[in-house]
């Protein structure tokens, strides 16, 4: 592995307290689970989409090439954060969360063939149980990663969200799968996780108008990763997560940065482990 490589994955470990009795595996690769963001970022009805404006491009007089942009657009869109304060008035904003809610053990639940057959899909408890049944208990301190298949319509917004109307009239016609509230308090309450992310536009569903499932976490100072791509080349546990967003003073959220480590294969390499409870 490159010496950058390794020196940011020996941080992540550092960061993340996987304390563990053997050594981690340092072959494998590292995964995108980012949208790149441009004019076909999908964002929410209501919000300003992604505007990246030139600023200058060309050749300098004094005979160099130079490129520069400016770029706008809301918080809340294309793989991006939910901050505690989007949805708790005393929780944490961008700037003031944890490296160490944003780096850790990550375990993939994967619901997509339930959820692409229905989008308005939520994904219960008993759909943990299940996980767990195959794989065991969801370790305490672990990233839940929900994969409901939606990241194959990106960035068509009909397909993804349910229509392509802008403004608030469109907000009642979205339509995708998301987290069930008693859900969402099962996995604070009973599994203690540091964050929770999937590939869908919100941890609610589409057809939400209390946005409970944001408000168990934005209570519990949870994390939430919205839109996140490549979720279906992660195991179900094993994988390392970074999920950096960009550090906004104050933000109720922020465009992310998400990749993940994936451990290779060799004999002994069986990925990372959550801390203990």
């Amino acid at each position: 592995m490159p010496f950058q490589a390794s020196a940011v994955f020996a941080a992540a470990l550092a960061l993340a307290a996987c304390a563990a009795p053997r050594a981690p595996c340092l072959s494998g690769q590292w995964m995108d689970l980012t949208h790149a963001f441009s004019k076909r970022t999908i964002y929410w009805p209501t919000a300003e989409s992604f505007r990246l404006e030139p600023v200058f491009e060309g050749m300098t007089v004094q005979g160099f090439h130079y490129t520069a942009n400016r770029f706008s657009a809301a918080e809340h869109g294309g793989t991006h954060m939910d901050a505690p304060i989007h949805f708790a008035e005393a929780g944490a904003t961008v700037d003031r969360i944890a490296l160490d809610q944003l780096i850790g053990p990550a375990v993939v639940v994967d619901v997509s063939s339930r959820a692409l057959a229905d989008p308005n899909y939520l994904i219960r408890i008993d759909d943990l149980a299940a996980w767990e049944k195959v794989h065991g208990p969801i370790p305490a301190k672990a990233i839940v990663l929900l994969r409901t298949g939606y990241e194959r319509f990106w960035p068509d917004p009909v397909k993804y969200l349910g229509t392509a109307e802008r403004g608030e009239g469109a907000v009642a016609k979205l339509h995708f799968p998301g987290l069930a509230a008693e859900a969402a308090q099962w996995l604070v309450t009973e599994r203690r996780i540091r964050a929770v992310g999937l590939d869908t536009a919100s941890i609610d569903y589409g057809q939400s108008t209390r946005f409970e499932s944001h408000r168990v976490f934005a209570q519990h100072r949870i994390p939430i990763f919205e839109n996140l791509a490549g979720l279906g080349a992660l195991p179900a546990t094993g994988a390392m997560l970074l999920a950096l967003p960009m550090k906004i003073a104050g933000g109720s959220g922020a465009p992310l940065r998400a990749v993940a480590w994936v451990p290779g294969r060799q004999a002994g390499c069986r990925g990372f482990p959550a801390t203990g409870r």
